[in-house]
C-alpha cells in the first residue's frame, strides 16, 4: 500500500498567515499539522508516500525532505493548481501505479491515527473505504448518505440540501479501480474534479464502497477557530517537562513543557501550555491552551488560548486571547494620544459627549 498526501491548497481561510507560509505547516503544539498526518501514515505501516504540492512546494520540501525522519520514502508530485481531490489522484497515476493507497489531506487532524482503518482495508479489500463523522453544518462538506444497513448509497459535495449530517473525513482508501473513476468524471460547478463524484461513479458501477463512522476527534484545520481547537486538543495530552530555565520568582502550574534554551523570569504559566526553545518570557502570564514557538519574546504581557509562531515578539500587551500570531510579528501597545472630538454640527443641533 502507498499513501498520497495532499498539500497543494492555497489556505485562503487562514490568511494572512498563509500569504507567507503553507497551511499544512502551521504548528499545533509547536509541531506542523502535516507532521501528525505523516506520523500516522508511518504508524499504519505505509512507507511509499507521494505528496501533492503546489505554490508552497519549496516550504513543504524543506520541512519534510525525503521523509526519512518519519520513516517514509517521499516522492513529490507537482500540481499546477488546486483542481480537486480527484485531480490529485489523476496526476499521481505514475506514482501510484496499480497499488492500493490511502489518500490523506495534509491539513486534517485525526486523533488516534489511521492504523485501524488501514488494517481493515487490507483485510477486507473493498474498492474504496471512506471515513465519516457527524457535523453540525453539512452544507460545508462532502456528505454521504447511508441506507438502513449502513451501506453507502450516495455522495454529494457541499450540498444545498444535505441528505444526512455525515461528512467525509479527509482520509480515503482506494484500490486501483479509482483511476478509472477519476478519468470518467467531469469538473463540478466549482471547476474541480470532486472525489465525491468519483466515489459516486464507483457506486453507480456497483463497486464495493464501504464507510467507517468515526467517533474520535477530527478537524479540518482550514481556519483559525479550528486550528486553535486542535491545538487545545493536543495540549490536553501534553507531558509536562522543563528543559529550559525557570527562576525562583516564576510559577509553573499544571501540564507545561518548556523546551531547551527557553527562559522564564518573574512569570506565571498555567498549563496545558508549551514554550519553544530559545523563547524568553519575562514578567508575563501565559494561560492555558497556549503554544509559543521558538525564539519568541513575551514581556510584560498576558496571553492565553492562542498560538504564537516562531520569532514573534509581544511586549506590554495587557491581554491577548483566541489569537493566531505569525512568524516575526511585533505586538506592542499603541502610543497614547489625547482624547479629542472633531465635529461638524448643523444649526440647532444637540449633542451629548461623555466627559
Amino acid at each position: 500500500m502507498k499513501a498520497l498526501v495532499l498539500c497543494g491548497g492555497a489556505g485562503t481561510r487562514l490568511r494572512p498567515i498563509t500569504h507567507t507560509s503553507a497551511k499544512q505547516l502551521v504548528p499545533v503544539a509547536n509541531k506542523p499539522v502535516l507532521f501528525y498526518g505523516l506520523e500516522a501514515i508511518a504508524a499504519a505501516g505505509v512507507r511509499q508516500t507521494g505528496i501533492i504540492v503546489g505554490d508552497t512546494e519549496p516550504e513543504i520540501r524543506a520541512a519534510v525532505g525525503d521523509g526519512s525522519r518519519f520513516g517514509l520514502d517521499v516522492t513529490y508530485v507537482p500540481q499546477e493548481a488546486p483542481l480537486g481531490l480527484a485531480h490529485a489522484v489523476l496526476i499521481a497515476r505514475d506514482f501510484l501505479g496499480d497499488d492500493d493507497f490511502v489518500m490523506y489531506l495534509g491539513d486534517n487532524f485525526i486523533v488516534g491515527g489511521i492504523s485501524g482503518v488501514v488494517d481493515d482495508f487490507r483485510r477486507e479489500r473493498p474498492d474504496a473505504r471512506i471515513l465519516l463523522t457527524h457535523v453540525s453544518e453539512p452544507t460545508a462538506f462532502g456528505i454521504a448518505e447511508l441506507d438502513e444497513a449502513g451501506r453507502v448509497v450516495g455522495l454529494e459535495e457541499k450540498p444545498q440540501h444535505p441528505k444526512s449530517d455525515l461528512a467525509l473525513v479527509g482520509v480515503y482508501l482506494f484500490s486501483s479501480v479509482v483511476h478509472e473513476a477519476v478519468r470518467a468524471i467531469r469538473p463540478s460547478r466549482r471547476g474541480e474534479l470532486e472525489i465525491t463524484d468519483a466515489l459516486q461513479w464507483l457506486l453507480d458501477q456497483d463497486r464495493d464502497v464501504r464507510a467507517t463512522t468515526i467517533s474520535g476527534y477530527w478537524k479540518d484545520t482550514g481556519n483559525v477557530t479550528d486550528m486553535l481547537e486542535v491545538n487545545r486538543s493536543v495540549l490536553e495530552t501534553l507531558e509536562p517537562r522543563i528543559d529550559g530555565s525557570v527562576d525562583g520568582m516564576s510559577e509553573i502550574i499544571g501540564r507545561v513543557r518548556i523546551d531547551d534554551g527557553a527562559k522564564v523570569f518573574g512569570s506565571r504559566i498555567v498549563g496545558p501550555a508549551v514554550v519553544g526553545a530559545g523563547t524568553v518570557i519575562a514578567d508575563s502570564y501565559v494561560g492555558p491552551f497556549t503554544s509559543i514557538g521558538e525564539d519568541c519574546r513575551i514581556e510584560e504581557s498576558e496571553i492565553e488560548y492562542s498560538i504564537v509562531l516562531g520569532q514573534a515578539s509581544i511586549v506590554g500587551m495587557s491581554r491577548i486571547e483566541v489569537s493566531l500570531i505569525g512568524h516575526h510579528v511585533e505586538a506592542t501597545p499603541a502610543p497614547r494620544t489625547p482624547a479629542v472630538h472633531r465635529l461638524v454640527l448643523g444649526d440647532h443641533s444637540k449633542v451629548q459627549i461623555p466627559s
